[in-house]
């Protein structure tokens, strides 16, 4: 017999509420290995709430299904184990930290991943590496992380830090926010990038519009609206929502 094949993640009814006001009710999701999945909806529709949940916030509860990785149920796993399993999670806003250095930041999450105590040396080479593919300035290994950083070059670091860290899972909360056409490319190129170095990376991303969805096509679009996924579709679903808006599904 051929052995089932799990798929890499799954939601399965998953409740979720905030403050004791449920704002997801019954989300079911599954993405497979090297596939794209792009989650799209209007404000207010439990995208971000899904993303939190997704990676462990504690703020957010989880009141009702499950969430399996590689067919493991991971619901009440802490936010670092879930890391370290190879969950990563790209913030609408990235945090600033001071006087932590950009490669600083990523020796010590690339540590925890591995498990393994790694020098920065071990680091510098890859690091430099994946700067020159992402066209980012080797200077900016050294700034602290996200101190002073602009909008596209807090992005841009996000998807430096998935291709260190070597995900197999990468959750991207609206990469695509507040971004002018210019950096928009950037960041797709550098999504695609890292795609082609791991084919078998699976991606969820949260987005309001249709335009990052022109430079990476999605292999399915599902429509969360008022905290259910209300239909999913190919790559066409997203320019009807582009085309129409939302409220048909209101």
């Amino acid at each position: 017999m051929t052995p089932v094949q799990v798929p890499l993640f799954q939601v399965e009814n998953l409740h979720v509420a905030v403050e004791g006001v449920e704002i997801l009710r019954g989300v079911d999701l599954t993405v497979g290995s090297g596939e794209v999945h792009a989650l799209m909806g209007p404000n207010g529709s439990g995208k971000s709430t899904l993303a939190n949940a997704l990676l462990g916030n504690p703020a957010y509860e989880v009141t009702g299904g499950r969430i399996l990785f590689k067919g493991e149920d991971v619901t009440a796993w802490p936010t670092e184990i879930r890391g370290k399993a190879g969950i990563f999670l790209a913030f609408q806003y990235p945090e600033e930290l001071p006087g932590v250095s950009v490669v600083q930041f990523l020796r010590q999450a690339l540590s925890a991943r591995k498990g393994v105590e790694l020098s920065v040396l071990e680091l510098r080479l890859s690091i430099m590496e994946w700067m020159g593919r992402l066209g980012m300035d080797p200077s900016f290994a050294e700034r602290y992380l996200n101190e002073g950083f602009s909008g596209g070059e807090k992005k841009r670091n996000e998807i430096l830090q998935m291709a260190i860290l070597e995900p197999e899972l990468a959750i991207l909360d609206e990469t695509d926010s507040g971004l002018d056409i210019d950096a928009l490319g950037v960041v797709a190129s550098g999504i695609t990038e890292v795609r082609r170095a791991r084919p078998g990376l699976g991606v969820l991303l949260v987005t309001h519009y249709q335009r990052i969805l022109d430079r990476i096509t999605p292999d399915v679009v599902h429509l969360l609206v008022d905290g259910r996924v209300v239909t999913s579709g190919g790559p066409e679903l997203a320019k009807q929502l582009e085309a129409e808006g939302y409220v048909a599904w209101r």
